[in-house]
């Protein structure tokens, strides 16, 4: 079953959505909603349908579903009012600006009976597949500690009239553009946070919501992680989680939307017993619209909990806070 979806919002990411759905054979892009009808020419030129109104495209008859790569702050409303259309919903992160936001959200798609997809397509790497079966098989034995780091520049045009440079749109620093990736890989291998400590500054792009952010974690398993991300530097992207036993590095050589290069996976264990495989560069974005899709149509579970999906708002949000009282707070 072709699933038919309306596109609302055709920036930076909504436009690398269009291009991987455009001729997907499991979607029919039936339109792309933009509100900026400076816009609409490049739509059409590429070969799709724009229109202004949300509330339009949640009337057509021919709409099943939405993916949503709006602003952050509009979310909550447009997961609501799709779920009043009847319509399954792809959120981009941050799934809400708060926890109660997120809850709601939640709350709505799961009494509707509707699929709640979120876009964090670093579950659907080979790498980091790998790396959850061996924490799931026990083969790192005690998890010590995590030190995981994504940073680019792709973003660093932008003006101050951007949202995305705005901290009541985009808290702290690079957080929700790409640190909330890390979070979410986090929850998922070691279950709930129990304390953050954050800092965040600005170092040379002068933006509102600063360029760097650091974290440190404390799980309530007892092991602990450190992250970060930088909005002015090269493409950097790893995860290296520490065990009793082995300890296993990631590193990705481009950002989830650039095709090429390759991964590396390492496993240690001492210097005569390690290994390195190299990865090919896979399409992790459309992966996880895949799975949402087969959601939909029964066919699997969506690998996403409720929980998961609420409890990474909630350690933004407590990373916001500790942040900006230099303290160290819980989530929730």
């Amino acid at each position: 079953m072709m699933l038919r979806v309306a596109l609302v919002g055709y920036g930076w990411w909504g436009q690398h959505i269009a291009r991987r759905l455009k001729d997907h054979p499991g979607f029919r892009l039936v339109c792309v909603v933009e509100p900026a009808e400076a816009a609409h020419d490049t739509i059409r030129a590429a070969g799709l349908m724009p229109i202004s109104s949300y509330e339009e495209a949640l009337a057509m008859e021919n709409v099943d579903a939405v993916i949503l790569t709006s602003p952050n702050d509009q979310h909550d409303l447009h997961v609501r009012l799709a779920v009043e259309a009847g319509c399954d919903v792809f959120c981009e992160k941050p799934l809400s600006l708060t926890p109660e936001g997120a809850r709601e959200s939640v709350r709505l798609c799961r009494e509707a009976g509707l699929v709640l997809g979120i876009g964090h397509e670093r579950r659907f790497e080979p790498a980091v597949q790998r790396l959850k079966g061996l924490l799931d098989e026990g083969a790192l034995g005690t998890i010590m500690h995590s030190e995981l780091a994504f940073s680019h520049d792709k973003l660093i045009h932008l003006g101050a009239d951007s949202w995305r440079t705005s901290k009541a749109h985009a808290p702290a620093a690079g957080m929700t553009q790409m640190g909330i990736h890390l979070t979410d890989l986090l929850i998922w291998f070691f279950g709930r946070v129990d304390t953050v400590a954050a800092s965040v500054t600005s170092r040379s792009l002068g933006w509102e919501t600063g360029d760097v952010v650091t974290v440190q974690l404390k799980f309530e398993a007892g092991m602990t992680a450190t992250l970060q991300a930088i909005l002015h530097t090269p493409h950097f992207l790893r995860t290296h989680v520490f065990g009793s036993d082995m300890w296993v590095e990631i590193r990705n050589a481009t950002h989830p939307d650039t095709p090429g290069g390759e991964v590396t996976m390492e496993r240690y264990r001492s210097l005569e017993d390690r290994s390195v495989d190299r990865i090919e560069w896979s399409d992790a974005v459309t992966a996880n619209l895949e799975s949402w899709a087969a959601a939909i149509r029964g066919e699997a579970d969506y690998v996403f909990s409720d929980f998961e999906k609420v409890h990474n708002i909630e350690v933004l949000d407590a990373i916001v806070r500790s942040a900006e009282t230099e303290s160290v707070v819980r989530p929730g």
